[in-house]
């Protein structure tokens, strides 16, 4: 469900970008306004971050190897981490530089009607995109928060296109209130403030991705959640206590489980990989993305006080 909805969140965002970059590079070129500058280079980014995105879920489904024996699931967190960075710096670093040219050299604005024009059409078409990632997130978030979402989730492809969505949306308003205002007042200064805003708002979405990509690509365990889920599962039939236990996701959908485990006493060869095998499937039910287990029976050392 994650991974088919993720496509779904990438490939409305892909093509509402993309309509979206042609419509504002036409206004700018009619109209000479830096927001729509900066906006139409923001949708060419998004645009080409959705591709990398769709290529990552495309290289992560390659076979394992003996020089990657865990496979390719990464993938997913790499590109993802590259779409934050393009987002910075295409995104972000551009629209501030136009920002600050523009508010040194302001120049009047051609046809004004034009752009919001454009505005307002793709203001709505963005608005669907976003509704689209927000929709097929509610599927997988639970009750979590959407902080929460954005911090914990494993499957990276649905908070990139989610905050994506949100920073184009919002960037879009920020355009219309600086070319409006440019309108309204007569002075074009307004048009590089409204260029400034969403330069600092794209900053602030791509640094926050840049952090959890990275955290993710470094390797992060079990959810809170997981990890009560799986501790509990493991304990049961002839299993004791968990000793210790180490989780890793090594990709979006596989969680590497390396754990202890005490059994009782005296159990006959046969009987320990019984119970092992045992304790594996319950993990396995309790948390599906728990593909590889691994479980090394140990003595309990534990000794109680009085």
């Amino acid at each position: 469900m994650a991974a088919g909805g993720g496509t779904k969140a990438i490939l409305a965002a892909l093509f509402a970008n993309a309509g979206i970059a042609v419509a504002k590079f036409v206004g700018f070129l009619i109209t000479g306004s830096s927001s729509m500058l900066a906006e139409s280079v923001h949708s060419v980014a998004d645009t080409s971050n959705q591709g990398l995105l769709l290529l990552g879920q495309k290289t992560s489904r390659r076979k394992a190897t003996r020089e990657h024996p865990f496979g390719f699931g990464r993938d997913r967190y790499f590109y993802s981490f590259i779409v934050a960075l393009m987002l910075f710096s295409l995104g972000s670093a551009f629209a501030i530089y136009e920002a600050v040219h523009k508010l040194q050299h302001p120049e009047d604005l051609n046809s004004p009607m034009v752009a919001v024009v454009i505005l307002v059409v793709a203001i709505a078409l963005e608005t669907y995109s976003f509704r689209t990632a927000i929709v097929e997130s509610r599927k997988v978030k639970g009750d979590a928060s959407w902080w929460q979402f954005i911090r914990q989730s494993r499957t990276p492809e649905l908070p990139v296109v989610l905050l994506e969505d949100a920073g184009a949306l919002f960037g879009l308003v920020f355009a219309l209130f600086g070319v409006g205002l440019a309108v309204i007042t007569g002075d074009p200064m307004w048009d590089g403030v409204g260029t400034l805003m969403i330069g600092i708002l794209l900053g602030i979405i791509a640094i926050t991705l840049i952090i959890e990509m990275k955290s993710l690509l470094i390797g992060e365990g079990a959810t809170p959640r997981e990890s009560e889920l799986i501790d509990k599962a493991v304990v049961g039939g002839r299993v004791q206590r968990l000793i210790h236990i180490r989780t890793q996701y090594i990709g979006p959908d596989e969680l590497l489980v390396a754990a202890k485990i005490a059994l009782e006493p005296g159990l006959p060869l046969a009987d320990v990989a019984q119970e092992i095998d045992a304790a594996e499937g319950r993990v396995r039910d309790a948390v599906p993305a728990a593909r590889l287990i691994y479980l090394e029976p140990d003595l309990d050392r534990t000794t109680t006080r009085a």
